[in-house]
């Protein structure tokens, strides 16, 4: 299956790339990667939740092999490290748009993952029955304000959107059905409004305390 989806995503980057001015098919390019990253960590969350009784990791307690402990403060990561039997390798938490800060951490061994080299944010509320939350995406989502204890809340009534930091303030969410959205500004709103959540809690990758 992983030698499959790197077949499929080699062909695809090879036609755009044929079809665009170099710049832009470059940016498509790592977009599309960064999906495929996403869709894959989208596979390792429902495969972890069959297991679980439909519960993500954080959902179920620590010693129940799950994360609940640590939904807030600087542990994103240690969502995606409960996951690792079910993600092949922690490179794809690193988005290829990401700066080389993040890449310069890249790391193979599961022990050794921290915030500084994963690209992705953590939908901690998100629950596998309700299809259209937002389990993960792009670490360039927004709100405005500073995330306060690692957490980013996302609601209907304020500003959502992406920052520079990657993909030329666009980005990509993954929702808990496994679908990924790759969603503008507007976009991203009109997301956050069909979860029917008052409040979706990202936790953010953030580096420190």
């Amino acid at each position: 299956m992983e030698l499959l989806v790197v077949m499929v995503v080699v062909g695809v980057l090879a036609l755009v790339m044929m079809n665009m001015p170099a710049p832009r098919a470059m940016t498509r390019a790592l977009r599309i990667q960064c999906v495929v990253n996403l869709k894959q960590i989208g596979l390792a969350y429902r495969i972890w939740a069959e297991d679980n009784g439909t519960n993500y990791p954080m959902a179920v307690s620590e010693t129940n092999g799950g994360t609940m402990g640590f939904v807030t403060g600087a542990n994103a990561f240690r969502h995606y490290q409960a996951m690792s039997n079910e993600l092949s390798t922690p490179r794809i938490l690193i988005c290829p748009s990401d700066d080389d800060s993040r890449w310069d951490n890249v790391t193979t061994n599961w022990i050794h993952l921290s915030n500084s080299n994963i690209s992705y944010f953590v939908g901690v509320d998100a629950v596998e029955t309700n299809a259209t939350m937002i389990l993960s995406g792009d670490r360039n989502i927004t709100n405005g304000m500073a995330e306060r204890n690692g957490l980013l809340p996302l609601t209907t009534n304020t500003f959502a959107g992406w920052t520079s930091d990657m993909h030329k303030r666009v980005g990509n969410v993954l929702l808990a059905d496994g679908s990924v959205q790759q969603d503008s500004i507007s976009g991203l709103q009109n997301q956050i409004a069909m979860t029917g959540v008052a409040t979706n809690w990202m936790q953010m990758p953030v580096i420190g305390p």
